[in-house]
């Protein structure tokens, strides 16, 4: 297990940012880790605000308060179960670099951010910001449904390509997977755009397969006639996964592997955590 290991968790209040505080602080005490907890005011949210003038009046002080009794809550639930430190930062500027920006100068490894989940009135099927977060972040992220509330999870649902990046990424689902003595299901999902056979896809396990040292893990291909994430969604419901995990390298990875139509169709990944390694 890495030393150091930092965890950034942006917070608006909202029910929402509270489950994925939730999230962070298990995975804290797991990772034995530093939790950071970041606001940055929007200025939508914060109408009566100048925005040269931040700092003062109560907003200020009530934005100043509510993190500090975050910070305590954090510290007494989980400091002692493992948790190394937790500490809280106002940070102005637009939501989403400046939220890459303090994760990346802290040199954290994972952010762990709530999400609103389907808008109707979105493109994104899990939401602008969380969208373009993902596609630029150079940090893993684990993204956080609204009304997903923390469980232990007892299955990790990987979804690969057998690319070389398998080998390293599924070491950090293997240790996650390990504080938790949880499953860990390998799946390459066929589509008509991108098909291998069952001959293949067993030269392909046989390659990554020494690569993974753990025990309770399978491999699964699954053949889907429509888009790949589709098929993600129906192995997701019928195997019971509690988190989907992949591996993207890519920008504008959402709209390649959720194809933007989908996005009211793929109900179950609203209800589920999903967690993004970016960083080898």
């Amino acid at each position: 297990m890495k030393e150091n290991f930092k965890i950034v968790c942006p917070t608006d209040f909202s029910e929402c940012s509270l489950n994925a505080i939730e999230y962070a602080s298990k995975l804290g005490e797991k990772y034995q880790a530093d939790l950071y907890l970041v606001h940055v005011p929007d200025k939508e949210d914060y109408q009566k605000l100048s925005s040269n003038d931040f700092h003062s009046g109560d907003q200020y002080s009530f934005i100043k308060k509510k993190l500090n009794s975050l910070v305590s809550t954090v510290n007494e639930e989980s400091i002692s179960k493992g948790l190394k430190s937790c500490q809280a930062e106002i940070k102005e500027g637009k939501i989403v670099t400046s939220i890459l920006e303090y994760a990346e100068n802290l040199k954290a490894d994972l952010i762990v951010m709530g999400t609103e989940g389907v808008n109707d009135f979105k493109t994104n099927f899990i939401g602008t910001r969380s969208s373009n977060l993902v596609d630029n972040s150079e940090i893993d992220v684990m993204l956080i449904p609204r009304k997903v509330y923390f469980k232990t999870p007892r299955k990790f649902v990987y979804a690969t390509d057998y690319v070389e990046e398998d080998k390293i990424a599924i070491q950090k689902v293997v240790e996650l997977a390990g504080f938790f003595d949880s499953e860990i299901d390998l799946v390459h999902v066929s589509s008509r755009s991108k098909t291998i056979d069952k001959s293949l896809h067993q030269t392909m396990v046989q390659e990554i397969e020494p690569f993974i040292k753990y025990e309770k893990k399978t491999f699964v291909l699954k053949s889907y006639r429509d888009e790949p994430g589709l098929g993600l969604e129906n192995y997701l419901i019928t195997a019971k996964g509690d988190m989907l995990v992949t591996l993207s390298k890519k920008k504008s990875w959402f709209d390649q592997l959720f194809a933007k139509n989908l996005s009211r169709k793929m109900s179950y990944f609203i209800n589920k955590p999903l967690y993004v390694i970016k960083n080898l």
